[in-house]
């Protein structure tokens, strides 16, 4: 291993000649206590407090710069928002001139995805803490996309009228039976059944979810409406009238999309309709988001998460044997929600210090801002894609035009 003194020095070279080449306000504090300005009148200061930073700093990426915050190794003053902003610049300034397309360069991750990895996974991300979700998501407890149909809605106006959307999409009507996939902790399963009469059984991975989902529903009185399981989408049996899975289909990886698609289609009754809400990825390839920011998103916050791009999508839910019947992209939302969701995260970290261990709450600090930048960059999207059995068994399940949407 290399003397720290000869570590220091190089770091503080390749800083030197970083602050040169950039315009980032950005003071970086080294353990020596040399300091590089990257730019005028920083905003945002780096405290140096462990060598092994030195290596992230030198060769900055999403991934190396996350993983310095959230192991200690470095501490960051500046509101999040400027600190992610910084990271992103930081990252781009660090690509030699001869490397230019490499801030493009999007590897294609692979999982394997078998039911028990999957069911470690969603344990991973979910079984956090179910009060340490409720103080930054709010009373909805609705962790995915939200829908400002306005721009002005609250979070929680948004979330319902999200959920809202969707129920009409599919047209669910009283006495059907819906099958909500990733259920999370019961928001769509309560309001299909309050609001439209639904039947429904939600579905999930999560330890967590499941018992909140559970006392949920049992505390609105709807044990005979909704029943939620702790069960694998794999291995239901049932046949239902609605299909939805909403920020589910991120876990079920590249390779297994037909068969997820193929799944669904067997759930789901001729002239029935299914709605697919979920993260995509803008790149035509499938690759992950770039400057590191999957690999940090693989490491620490979604373990085997895959991200397909909507091309990729729709060519395997035709070969699953299903139509397409309507396709809406709501990324300008998602980044609206996450922004929000970070903005309630900043506020509430104190409180949020106590229920989990400081490594945890540094991840989810710096992930839901680089979300929130990720989406509004079109660096990833959101597509909701309405579907039904494709084929001459086709019952022309949708009115000829969208209004009934939004009557």
């Amino acid at each position: 291993m290399l003397p720290q003194k000869l570590i220091l020095s190089r770091a503080n070279k390749k800083l030197q000649d970083l602050s040169l080449r950039s315009n980032i306000p950005l003071s970086i504090l080294m353990p020596d206590g040399n300091r590089h300005e990257l730019g005028n009148r920083a905003n945002v200061t780096i405290h140096v407090k462990d060598i092994k930073a030195l290596q992230s700093l030198a060769n900055p990426g999403l991934d190396t710069l996350a993983k310095a915050y959230i192991e200690g190794w470095l501490d960051v003053e500046g509101s999040i928002q400027d600190i992610v902003d910084h990271a992103v610049s930081l990252s781009k300034a660090a690509i030699k001139p001869n490397g230019a397309n490499q801030e493009l360069a999007r590897l294609t991750p692979k999982g394997r995805h078998s039911k028990k990895e999957d069911a470690q996974s969603i344990q991973y991300h979910y079984d956090v803490s179910n009060e340490f979700y409720s103080h930054w998501l709010g009373p909805t407890m609705v962790y995915s996309c939200a829908y400002f149909e306005d721009g002005n809605e609250t979070l929680e106006e948004a979330q319902i009228k999200k959920i809202d959307h969707i129920l009409k999409k599919i047209m669910v009507k009283p006495g059907e039976r819906l099958l909500d996939i990733g259920c999370g902790w019961g928001a769509l399963a309560i309001r299909a059944a309050q609001q439209f009469g639904a039947k429904v059984v939600g579905i999930t991975l999560s330890k967590q979810q499941f018992e909140l989902a559970s006392d949920r529903v049992r505390q609105a009185g709807l044990q005979n409406e909704i029943e939620i399981r702790l069960q694998d989408y794999r291995n239901v049996t049932e046949v239902f009238d609605k299909v939805t899975s909403v920020g589910m289909f991120e876990h079920v990886g590249l390779k297994n999309l037909k068969p997820y698609f193929s799944i669904i289609k067997s759930r789901l009754k001729p002239g029935g309709l299914a709605m697919n809400h979920g993260i995509t990825s803008t790149d035509i390839h499938n690759g992950e988001t770039p400057l590191g920011g999957g690999a940090f998103i693989d490491q620490y916050v979604f373990p085997n998460g895959e991200l397909p791009h909507i091309s990729t999508v729709l060519r395997e839910i035709e070969a699953a044997g299903l139509e397409t019947l309507d396709v809406e992209n709501l990324r300008r939302h998602y980044a609206q929600t996450a922004t929000e969701w970070s903005n309630r995260f900043e506020q509430s970290i104190e409180l949020l210090a106590t229920l989990v261990p400081e490594k945890t709450l540094r991840i989810w600090r710096v992930y839901l801002p680089g979300v929130a930048w990720a989406f509004r960059e079109n660096w990833i999207s959101l597509n909701q894609v309405l579907v039904c059995h494709a084929g001459p068994q086709n019952l022309n399940p949708t009115p000829l035009n969208r209004r009934y949407i939004y009557d």
